[in-house]
C-alpha cells in the first residue's frame, strides 16, 4: 500500500519542521508528512544550547553573517538576503515565541527552554494538519516520472516532492550518492584540544582572551580560551577547530598550538612593557605581581616556565629571562594530542557538494523535485546559533519555491 502525499519531509529535526510549517502556511491544500527514523522528533533542538536552544545570532547584515560559516560562506550570501536573523526573530514572534539577545549576541527564547521551540513547532504542525510519522527509517529513495517513491522500514510513500533534512546521516548520504550526488567526506568540526602541559595543570575553569595559531599553517583565531581538565576549549579554540576542520583531520589531531595569552599584544610590545615594569616595580616579586589582565595563577605558571624563581624581584630579572617570559606570554607552544567533542553539539564538516544545489530554491540541480536543507549540505558554522540560522533560511527558501 502506497500512502500518497504532496510533499514528504525526510528528517524530523529543526530544518524539517521549519520547512514543513512554512510550506503548509503558504499553501494549505498540500498534504504534508514529516518522517522521523527515531521515536522522538526535534531531539537535537531539545539539547542544543544546554537545553535552552540557541535559535539564532544577533547579526543582521547578510555579508557579516556569512563570515561565521567556514563552509558555505559564498553560497549563503543570496539566501541570507532573502531570510536573515531579523526574519527569524519576526517569524518566532509571530508564532508566539519571544527571543532575547545575550551579551555575546546569541539569541534564546525568553523562557530559556528549548521546549518552547519544540512546542511552537508541534502546535503549528497540529494546526496545519501536518502528519508526524515516527519510527520511519528510510530504506530507499526512487525517482518516479512524476515525483518520488520513498520506502521505509514499515511503509511505502508516493509524493510529488521530497525535502531531505537528515543532517549528517551517512545512510541518506549514501542513497543520494547512488542517485548521482557528490558527498564531501565528513570530518568533525567544533571540537576542543587535548593538551597535557604543566603550564595549564590544575587551572581548570580559568579563561583568558587569547589568539591561537596552528604552527606551520595559516590557521588563526581569537577569543576567550578556557582551560579544561583535558586541555583547552572556549570560543577561540572552537573557532580554530571549525576553520581548521579538514587540515586538523589530516594532521590526525597532532600539532603544535601557539598561544598568545595577551591576545593582540606583540612580542616586541610585551618586551617593552616588561622593561617598564622592571623599572617601576623593582622591589616586587615577579611571580606574585601579575601586570596583565588575565588569571594570576596562570601568570605564576608562565613565570615558572620562563625559569623565574618564585622569590625573584623585578630588579634582579635578567634580559634573557625577560625575553623568555615574553615568549611564554605571546608565543607559548603547546603540543596537542587529540580532540574532544564539544558538549553534545556535535557538528560535522561535509555533506552534499554545494555546487550541486540551486541556492535560490534549495533544489537539487540534478534531481528535480528533491530539495535539501540544514546540515545534510556541506555547510557548517561556529557555535552561536549559526547552524540553526542556516536551517531556518534553507527551509524558508524551499517554502517560497513550493508555494
Amino acid at each position: 500500500m502506497n500512502t500518497k502525499y504532496d510533499i514528504l519531509i525526510i528528517g524530523g529535526g529543526a530544518a524539517g519542521f521549519f520547512t514543513a510549517i512554512n510550506i503548509a502556511e503558504k499553501n494549505k491544500s498540500y498534504k504534508i508528512a514529516i518522517l522521523e527514523r527515531g521515536k522522538e522528533v526535534l531531539s537535537k533542538v531539545k539539547i542544543s544550547g544546554g537545553g535552552r536552544c540557541n535559535v539564532t545570532h544577533a547579526c543582521f547584515i547578510p555579508n557579516d553573517l556569512v563570515k561565521f560559516y567556514p563552509r558555505g560562506e559564498r553560497e549563503l550570501k543570496g539566501p541570507f538576503n532573502q531570510f536573515c536573523s531579523g526574519d527569524t526573530i519576526e517569524w518566532f514572534t509571530n508564532h508566539g515565541v519571544s527571543l532575547k539577545i545575550e551579551e555575546d549576541g546569541r539569541m534564546f527564547p525568553e523562557t530559556d527552554s528549548s521546549q518552547t521551540i519544540i512546542n511552537c513547532f508541534l502546535d503549528a504542525c497540529k494546526k496545519l494538519k501536518i502528519d508526524i510519522l515516527t519510527f520511519q527509517s528510510v530504506q530507499s529513495l526512487f525517482k518516479k516520472e512524476m515525483g518520488w517513491k520513498v520506502d521505509t522500514n514499515s511503509d511505502s510513500f508516493l509524493c510529488k516532492k521530497v525535502v531531505v533534512t537528515t543532517g549528517s546521516n551517512p545512510k541518506i548520504w549514501d542513497m543520494l550518492r547512488q542517485l548521482g550526488h557528490t558527498i564531501v567526506p565528513p570530518v568533525p568540526s567544533l571540537f576542543t584540544f587535548n593538551i597535557k602541559d604543566p603550564r595549564i595543570k590544575d587551572l581548570m575553569g580559568l579563561s583568558a582572551l587569547a589568539t591561537v595559531k596552528v604552527k606551520g599553517t595559516n590557521l588563526k583565531a581569537s577569543g576567550p580560551l578556557l582551560i579544561t581538565h583535558w586541555g583547552m576549549s572556549g570560543p577561540g579554540i572552537l573557532r580554530l577547530s571549525a576553520w581548521g576542520a579538514r587540515i586538523l583531520f589530516e594532521k590526525k589531531y597532532q600539532f603544535t598550538l601557539q598561544v598568545n595569552w595577551l591576545n593582540e599584544i606583540s612580542f616586541e610590545e610585551c618586551i617593552e612593557t616588561l622593561k617598564e615594569l622592571k623599572v617601576e616595580n623593582s622591589k616586587k616579586q615577579i611571580a606574585t605581581f601579575c601586570p596583565f589582565d588575565f588569571p594570576k595563577r596562570l601568570w605564576e605558571n608562565l613565570t615558572q616556565a620562563a625559569g623565574i624563581a618564585r622569590d625573584l624581584k623585578w630588579a634582579d630579572c635578567s634580559k634573557k629571562q625577560l625575553i623568555t617570559l615574553a615568549e611564554q606570554l605571546t608565543n607559548g607552544h603547546f603540543q596537542v594530542n587529540g580532540k574532544s567533542t564539544f558538549k553534545e553539539e556535535f557538528v560535522t564538516a561535509g555533506g552534499i557538494d554545494l555546487k550541486e544545489i540551486n541556492f535560490k530554491s534549495m533544489e537539487s540541480k540534478s534531481l528535480p523535485n528533491l530539495y535539501l536543507a540544514g546540515e545534510i549540505l556541506n555547510i557548517d558554522a561556529i557555535t552561536g546559533g549559526f547552524n540553526f540560522q542556516n536551517a531556518w533560511t534553507g527551509g524558508f527558501l524551499i517554502s517560497e519555491a513550493l508555494k
